[in-house]
């Protein structure tokens, strides 16, 4: 076996990186039956720290109901256009296998703790359900 230094080692990996990502991105496989549930939450107190940490909390908390594929925390990006809401406190972006798998999460313990835990802390909340479109 050849020996490589570490500069080497790393030019290599990055080259091998940036072909694997190229190469999937060209085959990118679109997911029929993919179901995604995007949730902004208002805080009545925006301004809290406290508030903001304590959501933040739960979030993670509901992050571990087994349904959930893959989930995503957010808060207001800096970016600035017309178009952009930014008055929400945190975005919880969660994907699941399909429509059945996000109704047992709807049912799940952890989402009606999370529910009666911390419902408190918002005013308002927005859902965005969405499925694939029928082809």
């Amino acid at each position: 076996m050849k020996n490589i230094n570490r500069r080497d080692f790393m030019k290599n990996a990055s080259i091998a990186s940036a072909v694997a990502v190229s190469a999937s991105t060209a085959e990118a496989k679109v997911v029929k039956d993919l179901f995604v549930h995007h949730v902004y939450f208002w805080l009545k107190n925006p301004n809290s720290e406290a508030d903001k940490a304590k959501l933040l909390e739960g979030l993670n908390k509901l992050a571990k109901v087994p349904t959930i594929r893959m989930v995503h925390i957010g808060t207001p990006a800096s970016t600035n256009r017309s178009v952009i809401e930014r008055g929400y406190a945190f975005s919880w972006l969660c994907f699941f296998d399909n429509l059945e798998e996000e109704e047992i999460y709807q049912k799940h313990p952890i989402h009606l703790k999370f529910v009666e835990d911390y419902s408190h802390l918002w005013e308002k909340v927005i859902v965005y359900d969405a499925v694939g479109p029928k082809r």
